[in-house]
């Protein structure tokens, strides 16, 4: 079992602590409607979501590789959605990249924890730039999990094939006898490549998806 982290086990949540001092241009506060768009640039798995310069897109297209350019070009986005204010944009960065910020959803222990008391080998495989074995573990989810693949770490990111095979080689088992649960076709749609099945679950809310991974389980005869 191979399960990507945001959108999928984890969300990083819209807090009204976060953003209620945000101002922007002008020294307004951002509206509600400009909040969840800042939230979802945030988090979007795929796709550019501002134009960048030659520099700034260099950043982007390797971010997950690189902590220093994930810093650099995020921050660059924050500031083109409307944050301009240098400080209140590395607060919101900070915030971005801490583990214990992210909210399970509501299925994530049952899903792993059912998997592996299955005798199923677990891993959880991320295009990301920070640790997020804190996450799993400040919950006990990480009893569940064999192996974090995380793309910082491996020097790849989803789709290239090269981090599902360290995925794949670090749980010892074939790919055709591996399930990928992610919340993008293009990027965790790519362990296809390799002989993998993969289900595709919604990167929702998460009090709007409360069983949507134990359901992608239970149709690929998991549970």
């Amino acid at each position: 079992m191979l399960f990507d982290f945001s959108g999928t086990v984890f969300r990083l949540e819209q807090d009204e602590t976060w953003l209620a001092d945000l101002t922007g241009d002008e020294g307004d506060p951002l509206d509600l409607e400009a909040q969840a768009e800042l939230m979802r640039r945030m988090t979007a798995p795929v796709g550019q979501v501002v134009q960048l310069d030659a520099e700034y897109q260099h950043a982007w297209e390797n971010r997950d590789l690189d902590p220093d350019l994930h810093e650099k070009v995020y921050l660059e986005v924050l500031r083109q959605s409307g944050v301009p204010n240098d400080e209140q944009a590395k607060a919101l960065y900070t915030r971005l990249c801490d583990p214990a910020e992210w909210t399970p959803y509501p299925d994530t222990e049952a899903a792993l924890k059912g998997s592996a008391e299955r005798g199923l080998a677990v891993g959880i495989l991320s295009n990301i730039a920070f640790d997020i074995r804190p996450a799993f573990t400040a919950r006990g989810l990480d009893a569940y999990v064999d192996e974090f693949v995380l793309s910082f770490e491996v020097g790849a990111q989803k789709p290239d094939p090269r981090i599902f095979e360290a995925a794949i080689e670090g749980l010892g088992v074939p790919a055709e006898d591996t399930l990928m649960v992610g919340d993008s076709e293009e990027a965790d749609g790519g362990a296809r490549a390799l002989g993998c099945r993969f289900a595709l679950v919604d990167p929702l809310p998460t009090t709007e998806r409360p069983d949507a991974l134990l359901t992608a389980l239970r149709e690929h005869g998991v549970l």
